[in-house]
């Protein structure tokens, strides 16, 4: 500590920041990773964070094509999975598009290996703004004054940041109040009018509505792309020949699963929503109707297009370095996910 307060005594801020961002970009002359195996050795095991897909797998006996053994983890998101891929207890979890950013800022090595979004997303947001009882905001130039919920390094934080962008406005112009985006803190803090304003997502909007619209709650759509679902893994993991060749086959068995989920929703909603979930039938159909029809891409040019700018959303709103976001992506795995959808 003592060090860094000398050097920024003695250097220029913008020449620490472009220090730091150098330390992120790959080392010149880095070699190619290596080709993933064909088959997976006997004897791997993979450690994965991914509970839907795991009954997704079990539901629709999927899981019988791993030839691996997996053990799973009751872990997704991205603090979860962080903490864990440092203990080097896990090797693949499940999250939105945060994690592996902030990750590399904290010199975690993560590559995200399977992406998947929704179609039609403007029609099928997974999260609404949901506006406080007697708050007026019908759009989001509305934001402007209002006390707005902010949770650093989620998804529904970057929201927030490009809400704000989107409607010509900046942190300055609003008052963000950091509160964790778990479990229902964000309606409940709604109806109480801690805040103005909050993202909210799932079964959250219905319930939100429908408790406290009789007081004057509502909810806006944004019209932006919040949709982004990725798999990713520690780089030690990638690194192991073993370990990727399973991953490259667990890609393949996950994107059959998110295609299964989308053309079995009864069988879905009755075995996962209902009975593992603890929701009603009711609940479970919205969740369906919500998320609409998957969208797994077979080139990844365009999605690391709108991660570079989301680094670069990001980076402005909290002094971190902007990096190039391919560092984030292990192109070897680019293809198997889509390939797996066009298998007959």
């Amino acid at each position: 500590m003592k060090l860094t307060l000398r050097l920024r005594r003695i250097v220029p801020a913008a020449l620490l920041a472009l220090l730091a961002s150098a330390a992120l970009q790959p080392a010149i002359a880095q070699p190619a990773p290596a080709p993933l195996l064909q088959t997976v050795p006997e004897g791997t095991v993979l450690r994965v964070g991914d509970p839907q897909t795991q009954k997704a797998l079990e539901i629709s006996g999927l899981i019988d094509q791993l030839t691996f053994k997996v053990e799973w983890a009751n872990i997704s998101g991205g603090p979860q999975s962080t903490e864990a891929f440092r203990a080097q207890a896990l090797d693949v979890s499940s999250v939105a598009e945060i994690p592996a950013i902030h990750a590399t800022w904290t010199n975690l090595r993560v590559r995200i290996i399977a992406s998947k979004f929704r179609k039609d997303f403007l029609d099928h947001p997974i999260y609404e703004f949901g506006i406080a009882p007697g708050v007026e905001v019908k759009t989001l130039a509305d934001f402007r004054g209002k006390k707005i919920a902010y949770s650093p390094g989620q998804a529904q934080g970057v929201l927030v940041l490009r809400a704000l962008q989107a409607a010509g406005l900046t942190k300055d112009d609003v008052q963000l109040i950091e509160l964790p985006s778990t479990g229902d803190v964000y309606p409940v803090s709604l109806a109480s009018k801690q805040i103005d304003v909050a993202p909210i997502g799932g079964v959250y909007i219905k319930r939100y509505l429908a408790q406290y619209g009789a007081d004057g709650a509502t909810t806006i759509k944004h019209g932006l792309r919040d949709d982004p679902g990725h798999l990713y893994a520690p780089q030690w993991v990638l690194d192991d020949p073993a370990k990727a060749a399973a991953l490259a086959q667990y890609v393949r068995v996950w994107a059959l699963a998110q295609k299964w989920i989308y053309e079995h929703p009864e069988e879905w909603i009755a075995k996962y929503y209902v009975a593992d979930q603890g929701l009603t039938p009711e609940d479970g159909q919205y969740l369906v109707d919500l998320a609409g029809e998957y969208d797994i891409p077979e080139s990844w040019d365009d999605v690391i297009k709108r991660h570079q700018g989301t680094i670069e959303l990001l980076a402005a709103a909290t002094g971190n370095p902007v990096f190039d976001a391919e560092l984030n992506f292990d192109r070897r795995f680019e293809h198997i996910a889509a390939d797996a959808l066009k298998a007959p």
